[in-house]
């Protein structure tokens, strides 16, 4: 997946928060608000991991010991959890 496939994922998440903020405005059910928070926190997930596996290579390339861009790579992972 490329990096723009990873924006056109946030600017779909963009627009899903807008819509989130207008149900909370119109005092919508709390279930449907969290439903749809739930569906933002996927797309922003999903664009993470777009990010990260469009600069795989880029991440993992191991440096002189090898070892600080495997703990790079494993922090960016985690970050997503």
């Amino acid at each position: 997946m490329k990096n723009a496939d990873a924006v056109r994922r946030l600017r779909r998440a963009h627009g899903q928060i807008a819509g989130v903020v207008r149900m909370i405005e119109e005092g919508r059910d709390c279930a449907d608000v969290v439903t749809q928070l739930a569906a933002v926190a996927r797309a922003v997930d999903r664009a993470g991991f777009a990010i990260i596996a469009a600069g795989l290579l880029e991440c993992i390339v191991a440096g002189e010991d090898g070892v600080a861009d495997r703990r790079r790579l494993e922090r960016l992972f985690l970050a997503l959890a």
